[in-house]
């Protein structure tokens, strides 16, 4: 489980399948209300507090987003406390820590983070055969950021994909929307081969 802060009000925790399994948590149990799934948002909330000194009091909107080979980026976004209430409701809002609004999302994309060139190159060379087409490079934050669309990809060649992939980078959670906003795009297209024909 790694999280990073977005924003004083906004942070991001990314959970691999790993993390999920551990707790006995399937990925489609993330859309139903089962205690194992309010232990791990409570843990989740208390480690965001102890890493990041995120106070999850009060309203929180939590976008989870199911991504298919990394596992769950879950954004939490604190609201305002509204202390216009009386006495007794107040009572009600403290033994309720957590007033949640769950928006669930699922994307085809497949992010991959590399933090030498070297690695991603290797990597290239090695998933270049599996590959028809596809792919966006991306600098972010001083790391390479692969995207890739799984939605064409027939369940076999996504593990081989997911695994060349895991050897050489790791999961990344950053959406497509937010590398094109605050990342620099370096091969929009085809990047795999792009970098096989320019770097052989």
């Amino acid at each position: 489980m790694k999280m990073e802060r977005l924003s004083q009000d906004k942070i991001r925790i990314f959970l691999t399948f790993d993390d999920l399994t551990e707790r006995g948590i399937h990925k489609d149990d993330m859309w139903r209300e089962i205690p194992k799934v309010h232990e791990l948002f409570s843990e989740m909330m208390d480690q965001a507090y102890t890493e990041l000194g995120f106070d999850a009091s009060g309203p929180l909107a939590v976008e989870v987003l199911n991504m298919p080979a990394q596992g769950m980026a879950v954004i939490v976004t604190r609201g305002k406390m509204n202390f216009s209430h009386s006495d007794d409701t107040l009572d009600d809002e403290v033994d309720e820590v957590y007033e949640l609004e769950v928006t669930m999302d699922e994307t085809d994309q497949i992010t991959y983070a590399f933090h030498d060139f070297e690695d991603l190159l290797r990597m290239a060379k090695v998933l270049n055969p599996l590959l028809i087409d596809g792919g966006s490079l991306y600098s972010y934050k001083d790391k390479w950021i692969l995207l890739l669309d799984a939605e064409l990809m027939e369940e076999k060649l996504l593990q081989s994909v997911v695994a060349i992939l895991s050897e050489f980078g790791e999961a990344a959670s950053v959406t497509e929307a937010v590398l094109q906003e605050y990342g620099k795009t370096v091969i929009e297209s085809d990047a795999v081969k792009v970098l096989c024909a320019k770097f052989s």
